[in-house]
């Protein structure tokens, strides 16, 4: 087929290059206008127009995408992955067999912006992708087939979307093989469940919650906005790895407790154990929570509270 293509984040150029390794003939890719970005706030391209750039495809990165109607008309179909812009109902209509869309979630299950972190964080057991035809609505167009995979306490943000992305470039492809010839089915909106874009507030810990929910909190976040405390003078402690330990502890949530090598921090039930953490001091490098202890002992000590700034 003549396709199309329609991405931004990492989690699409994963998809785009699959595509590009198949029989399919994709000449175009839509992307993200360049962004500024790290700390030179210099101006960035998104990992699908780096890959495309590499592999000498047309780039497109418009901000209104109406105008493009009439020129995806020669395609067969638009694959769209984590694009970050609606499609009127114009580009909807343009090709041969309208845009398939890869969502990373089992819908009509978390519709939405951020379904991999949601679903971590609601200790879901599975996951997975979805091919669907897009329409007008948030993700509620009919389904072509859904691949599940399974979830555990130590899944990972990162890891599931890398995951996901793999199983979504298949499904797309065997999408595509049975295109014309499988109809998809419609979703039963009553069980939807929305997938609401991550705020700067979600990555706020509150040491009163449960250690468990914690622990998933910290995990979805991971390779995004990463789940961070406070420590009393003001620096920020981003804790990148931990894990949930049932006993209490004798004091109040947010103290921090020292157990021989191990440091661990109590909660609302049960504590959290810090493994590895990142301070925004010096050149913010991740730190075992040893060496952290070690370098910063004025932050990290018996009895210290964390989220007095929260």
């Amino acid at each position: 087929m003549r396709l199309a293509f329609a991405g931004t984040a990492p989690f699409a150029a994963t998809i785009l290059e699959r595509l590009l390794a198949s029989d399919h003939d994709l000449t175009t890719v839509y992307t993200q206008p360049d962004r500024r970005a790290g700390r030179g706030r210099k101006l960035s391209p998104s990992p699908v127009r780096r890959l495309a750039d590499v592999r000498g495809i047309d780039v497109r990165t418009p901000t209104k995408l109406e105008p493009e109607a009439n020129a995806l008309s020669a395609f067969d179909a638009v694959v769209v992955a984590a694009y970050g812009l609606l499609l009127p109902d114009a580009v909807l209509a343009a090709p041969r067999h309208g845009c398939l869309n890869v969502h990373a979630s089992l819908l009509p299950q978390w519709r939405g912006a951020a379904p991999v972190e949601r679903a971590i964080m609601a200790g879901d057991r599975e996951t997975g992708v979805t091919i669907m035809q897009v329409d007008a609505g948030l993700d509620t167009g009919p389904v072509y087939c859904r691949r599940h995979l399974p979830l555990d306490e130590k899944s990972t943000g990162a890891e599931v979307t890398d995951a996901l992305a793999r199983l979504g470039a298949e499904a797309m492809l065997d999408t595509l093989d049975r295109l014309g010839t499988d109809a998809p089915r419609p979703q039963d909106h009553a069980k939807a469940t929305y997938a609401h874009k991550l705020s700067a507030d979600d990555a706020v810990i509150h040491w009163s919650r449960d250690a468990t929910a914690l622990d998933r909190q910290v995990r979805a976040l991971s390779g995004r906005l990463a789940a961070y405390t406070t420590a009393d003078d003001g620096t920020r402690i981003r804790i990148l790895a931990a894990r949930p330990a049932q006993h209490d502890a004798p004091c109040a949530p947010g103290t921090l407790v020292r157990d021989e090598n191990a440091w661990s921090v109590a909660c609302g039930v049960g504590r959290l154990v810090l493994d590895t953490v990142q301070l925004n001091r010096g050149k913010g490098t991740p730190l075992a929570i040893v060496s952290a202890a070690n370098g910063y002992p004025r932050i990290f000590f018996e009895g210290a509270r964390l989220g007095a700034l929260e």
